[in-house]
């Protein structure tokens, strides 16, 4: 077995370790890179569906997979199409990593391709905290266990019962405005507005078994696993996947105007293993209920575990949404990551030096509706650079024969 495979979730019902607890029951879509054919047809991305019978191309009804979710009804149109044998799920799966993969057999990408990439933060109590922290510290880890036990004393360390914008977070602002600490990370914590930005552009996301980046200049950082929902352009929310959306904390407690080369940086994103459909069995009550876990092993022999529960989300996943579509418009959809309540500070080195991470950690994170995604920590300057952008796959959904009749 791989390294890439050392922290997948352990199962005894014969099912692979990437797919969700109840296996194939939900309606699964993915998108994977395609090798071309004998036929003289190029290699490109492809929208598939996973079916107890294997992988299907269902390309040729859906173009992208920004098509398929803003179909009327997603789970139903993806079951009426027929699609085209691949291979086997276990093929696909077991060929999604960066080691000893077999180019011949396809191998997922990240799920969305035209859709913008947003991210909500601050929306959990605990990670609220995390951020004052990191402002405070100015980025410096060896400062965060002072200040942590001081800004809990005088704020406590758990406003999970305040709901944001009201009377009572208001009164909570004035007071802390009066003892000189108010955060910019509070306020969009307890206060009206969401603090909603762009977490990757177009297409520059990496799916399961992909190196994700951090970068080299980095020396706090840590994953944060949370859940992605698929929007589509009519602001309606469709599905769901996982995502790690990586975090410098040197970085942004320098200041949160450098969220930018925080948060957006070459491999930075990761989403997957795969979107699940809403249908009958799979919805937003699941979405709210589950419980994400997470678990980092090094090289070393490290292992480092958590837990994100999005009961304990302070803005309901459909305020985050309305927020995001307030004022702007999105033709093609969009994905939009929940936030985390996930915010490590254990040390794993020296005492007070708290977590970061280091090369080669592998990071895995599962859930029991959305599966695992997993992905192998490298440096962002090292990471396969990003190269197929929207020009790349027009260009090669044109050459395939995949436009004719059929929209983006």
């Amino acid at each position: 077995m791989t390294a890439t495979t050392t922290t997948l979730p352990v199962r005894t019902d014969g099912l692979h370790p990437v797919l969700p607890q109840d296996g194939l029951a939900g309606t699964l879509v993915a998108r994977v890179w395609r090798a071309g054919s004998h036929a003289g047809s190029p290699a490109g991305p492809a929208v598939v569906a996973l079916r107890a019978e294997g992988v299907f191309d269902v390309t040729q009804a859906f173009a992208t997979m920004s098509t398929l979710l803003d179909t009327e009804q997603p789970a139903k149109a993806v079951r009426a199409a027929s699609g085209e044998f691949l291979c086997s799920i276990e093929a696909l799966l077991d060929n999604s990593k960066a080691e000893g993969r077999d180019d011949t057999l396809p191998w997922l990408l990240a799920p969305c391709d035209l859709q913008v990439v947003k991210a909500a933060g601050v929306t959990f109590a605990a990670s609220m905290i995390e951020r004052v922290i990191e402002e405070q510290a100015g980025g410096d880890a060896s400062r965060a266990q002072a200040l942590r036990s001081q800004v809990t004393a005088l704020i406590g360390g758990d406003l999970s019962d305040i709901r944001p914008g009201s009377a009572e977070a208001l009164a909570l602002k004035a007071l802390l405005q009066q003892k000189k600490l108010w955060s910019q990370y509070l306020e969009v914590g307890i206060g009206p507005d969401a603090e909603v930005f762009t977490k990757s552009p177009v297409l520059a996301a990496v799916g399961h078994g992909q190196a994700i980046g951090i970068r080299s200049d980095s020396v706090w950082n840590n994953p944060e696993p949370e859940v992605v929902l698929a929007v589509n352009s009519r602001g309606a929310i469709v599905g769901a996947a996982l995502g790690n959306d990586v975090n410098l904390r040197d970085i942004e407690g320098r200041s949160a105007l450098l969220l930018g080369k925080a948060k957006d940086n070459n491999a930075s994103c990761a989403i997957g293993p795969f979107i699940r459909l809403f249908d009958d069995g799979f919805g937003l009550d699941q979405v709210r209920r589950e419980t994400v876990h997470l678990r980092v092993r090094g090289e070393d022999g490290y292992t480092l575990s958590g837990v994100n529960t999005m009961a304990s989300i302070s803005r309901d996943p459909v305020e985050l949404v309305a927020q995001t579509m307030a004022c702007h418009q999105y033709p093609d959809g969009f994905m939009l990551f929940l936030g985390t309540l996930f915010a490590p500070i254990e040390d794993r080195d020296e005492p007070g030096g708290g977590f970061t991470h280091k090369l080669g950690d592998v990071v895995t994170i599962h859930s029991h509706w959305l599966g695992a995604l997993q992905n192998r920590v490298t440096h962002s300057e090292a990471a396969p650079p990003w190269r197929f952008g929207l020009r790349a796959l027009i260009g090669n959904l044109a050459e395939r024969g995949l436009l004719q009749g059929t929209p983006l």
